[in-house]
C-alpha cells in the first residue's frame, strides 16, 4: 500500500497528520509526504535559526527529520511560498498562485506516486490557516482528475469539541474573540476515528523535531493533549462517504 500525505507548511506533516504517517508506515506502507511551501513566514522561536541560515532551510530539515522518524520514505517540497496566516499574498505563495497552478503540481505528485490513500488537511478552514484551505482544495480537484482508480482520499481534521477545549484554555489569548463556530470541523461531519495512543511517544519525538516552532500542544494539560494527539478524526472524501458505522481505519483498495 502507498499513502501520499498532501501538507502546506513544514510541521504539518507531524501537528496534523503524524500518527496517520506512523500508522500506516508501521503496517508496512510506503509513505511519501508532499509539502508545498517551506514555511517560511513562521515564528521562528528565539536562538532556533543558526547565524547564517534563513527559517526556511531550519524548516525543511526539520521537516525531512521529523518525517523520517514518523517512517516516511521521502519527501517532496514544492516550490510555492507560505502565504502567512492574513495579509497580502506574494503571487508565489500558495495563496497568491493562480489555483490552478497548485492543482498542477499536486496533480504531477499524484501522478508521479499512484497511491492508493491520499491524505491531506481540511478544507474547511477549521485551524484558522488559508494555506491548508488552499492545499486542501487543489489537493481534492488533482485526485479526482488522476488518482488511481478505486484510491481513497481523506482530509485530516480537528474536531470542533476538542478546538473549543484548546480555545477555553488559553482563554487570554487573541483565539478567545474568535467565534466558536470558527474553528474546528464539525463533530457529526466526521467519518473515520483512528485509535492511535499508541503512538503518542513518537509522535511527541518527531513533535520536538520541530524545534523552531511553537506547537500547538505546548503546555497543554495531559488530558487535552491526549484527546488531540491520542485520536486521528478524518473526513472520507472520495470514494463519498453514504453513512453507517464511522470507520476506525483509512479505507485500503
Amino acid at each position: 500500500m502507498k499513502m501520499l500525505v498532501v501538507v502546506a507548511h513544514p510541521d504539518d506533516e507531524t501537528f496534523g497528520t503524524g500518527s496517520v504517517i506512523a500508522r500506516a508506515a508501521r503496517d508496512g506502507a510506503e509513505v511519501v509526504v508532499l509539502c508545498a511551501t517551506s514555511g517560511e513566514l513562521g515564528e521562528a522561536r528565539p536562538g532556533s535559526v543558526p547565524c547564517g541560515c534563513s527559517l526556511a532551510e531550519v524548516r525543511r530539515q526539520e521537516l525531512h527529520a521529523a518525517a523520517a522518524l514518523l517512517g516516511a520514505r521521502r519527501v517532496q517540497l514544492l516550490a510555492f511560498e507560505d502565504s502567512g496566516w492574513d495579509g497580502d499574498c506574494a503571487p508565489g505563495s500558495l495563496v497568491g498562485a493562480a489555483f490552478d497552478d497548485v492543482v498542477a503540481a499536486v496533480r504531477e505528485g499524484i501522478a508521479q506516486e499512484r497511491p492508493d490513500v491520499v491524505v491531506t488537511l481540511d478544507p474547511t478552514g477549521g485551524d484558522g490557516h488559508r494555506d491548508h484551505v488552499r492545499i486542501a482544495q487543489a489537493t481534492t480537484v488533482a485526485f479526482d482528475e488522476v488518482a488511481p482508480e478505486g484510491a481513497s482520499l481523506y482530509y485530516w481534521c480537528l474536531v470542533r469539541s476538542v478546538m473549543r477545549r484548546w480555545v477555553a484554555h488559553r482563554s487570554g489569548s487573541v483565539y478567545a474573540e474568535v467565534p466558536e463556530d470558527d474553528f474546528g470541523h464539525p463533530d457529526e461531519a466526521i467519518t473515520t476515528v483512528v485509535d492511535v495512543t499508541d503512538l503518542l511517544p513518537l509522535r511527541w519525538e518527531a513533535i520536538a523535531l520541530h524545534r523552531s516552532q511553537s506547537s500547538p500542544y505546548d503546555d497543554l494539560p495531559d488530558e487535552l493533549a491526549a484527546a488531540f494527539l491520542g485520536t486521528d478524526r478524518l473526513v472520507r472524501a472520495r470514494p463519498e462517504w453514504t453513512g453507517g458505522p464511522l470507520e476506525v481505519a483509512l479505507r485500503v483498495p
